[in-house]
């Protein structure tokens, strides 16, 4: 029994040490912590109210950074000597050193305002994090509890902060950003539920009072007024959010009650310490009590401590562990499945058991929270794929007005061929077309939609790279290399063809403007590798890195809205996770970049070859005159969205290819190359020559008449040959 007693003293009086230790830390940094949160606050408002273009007086700001500085220098003494090995407080005087830094970005305006406040609001959360670890290891329910309570109270105080903090960067325009908007619902909806929730149940009935006095006074009553008016009065604009005219009254309003509030505030954080002191007091004298006391009452005693303590603190490692699995497993499986749309099993929740006592409201209210968190995110989810629904029939409704703006272009380079200054406005016109319909499926694929593909027999190689091209602005700097002779499955030849245009797109762009680019594709083991190579400028490995683990998977749209001008590298994420196949940026042995797509084997069939045609005889003409039929234009395919425009491969077969009669002797001319479908014949050579005026040529052809038709013949040489070049692969 005497050493059962022995080992119980040892154990409380242990146990007082460390609250003595606990004590002393809070007595030494727990003021100068207080004092810099405030400062810190403060400093973040005005901070905010300055980069909103509101009249600040530097002087003002600068004897507000200068107390920020003496609040910082007098916690990093007072810390030295406590509390130095400990994570928090470490952590805390880390991130402070930046603070010089944050303040020359906020004068210089550069970094955006939302992460200069952000740095204030998380050097504020450290700080209530090393209130939070304060007491977090006594093994003494009560006081676990007090602890929380202040730390809720801290918070609490920080939501009505970041309140005013949000107000300030309205600026003289009274307007929020969305995300402001929404911070501030939040952070009203925080401090109210968290103090009927968390504080008021849990303070003394002479700390409500005092609480209450507050909340009683004119400014307190002018605050809420404030808070509802914005949230339910506020006016949606193209600029923001206008605020309605009693937010003006919100900064008389908070510092009518924030002093008030604030030594509240700190009254909590002394009490708790004295409870501790009293705490470590009363351990130490259970400790007498049990050695002058009588053994059995010792005993009993002893052991109904040991019991008490042990069932707390089994009971709170229960809900540590189960809180622990949830929020690390449970709850980002629940919000991925609610991110991908799909549904989630109640039963998987944490659900409310009604339990009155500490442990169990603790239980119940973070169930609550789950619960609160899992519909938040579902509401996220249900509108993401609602406006995705919505931006995919914007999408498709556009997509139709370019389809018919590109079937009313080709009807007009079909009717006005012969005008060749007509002809190449329409075909740039044409050109730009397929580029915004390029750019509407772009939109059709983020919102999760899919290109519906048109075709149905399989594409050569070489015609999938000359219709990948096509759709690129700058179309003729491209060099297009099928080294092997395979075609791809119908199925994904649209998809395949977009993601190859976006790379060239891309290419064309960075890169010197009479460079060429070079695409080309070869087979590999694992299927078709298809290399776009451009001479553009350097990039980093870091960048390379970063852009190729956005493309192996398919980014979420929360990195989108961070890197909206990489809009290409998202949709070819997409379409490499749909196909699936694999994009890898890297540097070429030229220093520009190197796009490599890897198409599964899976993807490819082999290609079938066409019979071979007998070689069409030459027409050579007579010496009666030549008569040269007009060609019947040749029939284009129609491009709708998401239908693309089928390759040459599946164009009509009998477009009319005129053939050109050969000069006689003397003033004989190397015979054209022939006509390709779809191009115009100039002016001079559509109508026939009179048969006098050849009869004329063939008897006697003055030299001015040879000069004329050899000069026509060159004009129409160099532009077959030009447009020849174009579409061979």
């Amino acid at each position: 029994m005497s050493a059962q007693v022995v080992v119980t003293a040892d154990r409380s009086l242990d146990k007082s040490a460390h609250l003595r230790s606990d004590v002393a830390a809070g007595e030494r940094i727990g003021v100068p912590a207080y004092q810099l949160m405030v400062a810190l606050q403060a400093e973040r408002t005005m901070t905010a109210a300055r980069w909103a273009g509101s009249a600040v007086p530097d002087g003002e700001l600068h004897r507000r950074r200068a107390a920020t500085d003496r609040a910082a220098d007098e916690f990093r003494r007072k810390a030295d000597g406590a509390l130095a090995a400990t994570g928090y407080v470490a952590e805390l005087k880390h991130s402070l050193a930046d603070l010089a830094a944050f303040r020359e970005r906020a004068d210089a305006r550069s970094g955006g305002a939302d992460r200069t406040i952000g740095y204030y609001s998380d050097l504020v959360d450290r700080i209530i994090r090393v209130y939070q670890n304060q007491f977090s290891h006594a093994e003494d329910a009560e006081l676990i509890q007090e602890s929380g309570l202040v730390v809720t109270v801290f918070t609490v105080s920080e939501m009505v902060a970041r309140e005013t903090t949000i107000l300030a960067t309205a600026g003289p325009s009274k307007r929020l950003s969305p995300s402001g908007f929404a911070e501030f619902v939040n952070s009203v909806g925080s401090q109210r539920y968290q103090y009927n929730e968390w504080v008021a149940p849990y303070l003394t009935a002479e700390d409500k009072a005092a609480y209450d006095q507050v909340f009683a006074s004119d400014g307190w009553k002018t605050k809420v007024r404030i808070e509802d008016a914005v949230i339910s009065d506020h006016q949606n604009t193209a600029s923001g959010i206008k605020l309605p005219k009693e937010a003006d009254d919100w900064r008389a309003a908070y510092d009518e009650f924030a002093a008030r509030l604030a030594a509240l505030d700190a009254k909590q954080g002394r009490a708790l310490l004295v409870h501790a002191d009293a705490k470590a007091t009363q351990l130490e004298n259970e400790v007498i009590w049990l050695i002058a006391g009588n053994g059995a009452v010792v005993l009993a005693v002893a052991g109904v401590v040991v019991f008490t303590t042990r069932s707390v603190l089994r009971r709170l490692r229960g809900l540590h562990e189960s809180t622990v699995s949830i929020a690390e497993e449970t709850l980002p499986d629940v919000v991925a499945r609610l991110q991908r749309g799909q549904p989630v099993d109640a039963d998987a929740l944490p659900s409310p058991t009604g339990a009155q006592d500490e442990v169990g409201r603790i239980n119940d209210a973070f169930a609550r929270v789950v619960a609160v968190s899992v519909d938040g995110h579902r509401q996220l989810s249900d509108e993401r794929h609602g406006f995705g629904m919505f931006a995919a029939g914007i999408a498709s409704r556009t997509g139709n007005l370019v389809s018919r703006q590109l079937s009313l272009t080709e009807d007009l380079q079909d009717t006005f061929g012969h005008n060749e200054a007509l002809l190449a406005q329409l075909m740039r016109s044409d050109q730009l077309t397929v580029g915004m319909r390029r750019q509407i499926e772009n939109l059709l694929i983020l919102a999760g939609g899919e290109i519906p593909d048109p075709h149905t027999e399989p594409m050569r190689v070489a015609d999938l790279l000359r219709e990948a091209a096509a759709e690129v602005e700058d179309f003729r700097r491209i060099d297009r290399q099928a080294l092997d002779e395979i075609s791809v499955e119908p199925r994904v030849i649209s998809q395949i063809s977009h993601l190859l245009a976006e790379l060239l797109d891309n290419a064309t762009r960075f890169s010197p403007p009479k460079s060429k680019v070079v695409i080309r594709a070869e087979l590999v083991a694992d299927g078709l590798s298809v290399e776009i190579e451009d001479r553009g400028p350097r990039v980093t490995p870091a960048s390379y890195e970063e852009m190729n683990r956005r493309l192996h998977s398919a980014p979420p749209y929360a990195v989108l809205a961070q890197n909206a001008h990489r809009l290409g590298l998202f949709v070819v994420g997409h379409l490499a996770d749909q196909l699936p196949a694999t994009v890898t940026l890297r540097r070429s042995v030229y220093g520009g970049t190197s796009a490599v797509v890897i198409i599964p084997g899976e993807l490819l069939v082999p290609t079938e070859r066409e019979p071979a045609r007998k070689p069409e005889p030459v027409v050579r003409a007579k010496p009666e005159p030549a008569v040269r039929a007009k060609p019947e234009p040749a029939p284009r395919a129609k491009s709708e969205l998401p239908n693309r425009r089928p390759p040459a491969a599946e164009r009509s077969p009998d477009s009319a290819r005129p053939l050109r009669a050969v000069a006689p002797a003397g003033t004989r001319r190397p015979a054209l190359p022939e006509r390709v479908p779809h191009t115009h014949i100039a002016e001079q050579l559509r109508d026939p020559r009179p048969p006098a005026e050849a009869a004329a040529g063939q008897e006697a052809t003055t030299p001015e008449e040879v000069a004329d038709a050899w000069a026509d013949y060159e004009q129409g040489t160099q532009k077959v040959e030009a447009e020849l070049r174009q579409d061979q692969p």
